[in-house]
């Protein structure tokens, strides 16, 4: 059995509401508190290391921070959350969506649901939001000072090009940008950041069995400090590409583990499983497009999963060297007086 225990995720009645809880999509340690994202909101949640768990806590509306491209409660989508410097990055799934099929809905209705294909934009961002510690703890603003350096919160996506704009004319990407994200289009789900790279994880497309992770080099635009730009890589595009022999898998999360990425590999599809992570070694240090496979990819950890429920979607290393995971759908024994369990696992 890889889940080592569970530890609890209390959150408010609000949060409980919201179907905050149960719809987890990102997580990231930060000594004593825990930072997560549900995929239906459009706010960042912060959680205090409690004795068996953690819990009192703090939500942060995006809105508050950045200037949004779509409406303030629109959902963003966030799939990914990273810790570096004095920040924490934030980025949407920038994919589209199919209607569902419902129970109620038949014959001709059902199928103009299945055709009906959408995207919300504030889904196409990604956030940069300054930490400020106050009273022994960190919190999002929009705006902090620190040993006499400012820091602004900064977006990509929020107004001008976005992701999806950059990668239009990209001969292996292109092609899946109108497929919504669960029928193997573009869809972000993991991000890793170490000072000025930052490393995207695709959930799909996968191309003929190997995921895709994006390179990107964001910079503060000078004159428009809220604003991030994104600079040249290889042959003058603003990105670099790596495709990872995940076995079909698409990538789920990134987490940075010393020079290491930890990626957690599932379904691109609307399946259960399998669910794995694996080592992606010298992943923040690569500076060329690469092909990640044999002794660059190793296997770390097989992941359990039910049936239409407990999809893991996010990982996060803890102090201790053990791995946190965090789920969407999750089954209803996970669900405990007002908190939701995570799975602690230990790694190899």
């Amino acid at each position: 059995m890889t889940v080592e225990r569970t530890a609890p995720l209390h959150f408010t009645s609000t949060s409980r509401e919201l179907a905050t809880h149960t719809n987890l999509s990102a997580v990231r340690s930060d000594g004593s508190v825990l930072w997560v994202a549900g995929d239906e909101t459009a706010t960042v949640e912060r959680l205090v290391a409690q004795d068996d768990g953690w819990g009192g806590q703090v939500s942060f509306r995006l809105a508050e921070l950045v200037d949004l491209p779509g409406p303030d409660e629109e959902e963003a989508d966030i799939e990914g959350l990273a810790r570096d410097g004095g920040f924490l990055w934030a980025v949407g799934s920038h994919s589209l969506r199919r209607k569902r099929v419902k129970d109620k809905h038949e014959g001709a209705k059902a199928l103009d649901r299945l055709a009906t294909v959408e995207g919300q934009s504030n889904r196409q961002v990604l956030l940069r939001l300054p930490v400020e510690e106050v009273d022994g703890l960190p919190r999002l603003v929009r705006e902090a000072e620190v040993d006499g350096e400012v820091r602004r919160a900064a977006s990509y996506g929020s107004r001008g090009k976005d992701l999806r704009d950059l990668l239009e004319d990209d001969e292996h990407l292109a092609p899946f940008l109108p497929i919504p994200g669960k029928d193997n289009g573009l869809d972000v789900e993991g991000i890793a950041v170490r000072g000025d790279r930052v490393l995207l994880g695709l959930r799909g497309p996968v191309l003929r069995g190997w995921a895709v992770v994006l390179e990107l080099r964001p910079y503060v635009d000078e004159d428009e400090p809220d604003r991030l730009r994104l600079a040249e890589l290889d042959g003058g595009r603003r990105y670099r590409k790596h495709v990872l022999d995940l076995a079909g898998l698409g990538v789920r999360d990134l987490c940075p583990h010393d020079d290491d990425v930890l990626v957690l590999a599932g379904p691109t599809m609307d399946l259960d499983g399998p669910v794995r992570v694996l080592r992606w070694h010298g992943a923040m240090s690569v500076d060329a497009p690469t092909v990640v496979r044999g002794d660059a990819l190793t296997f770390e950890v097989e992941l359990p999963y039910g049936e239409g429920c407990d999809h893991a979607e996010g990982i996060g290393l803890l102090d201790d060297g053990r791995l946190l995971v965090v789920h969407d759908s999750p089954s209803p024994d996970r669900l405990r007086d007002g908190a939701v369990l995570a799975d602690v696992v230990r790694l190899p």
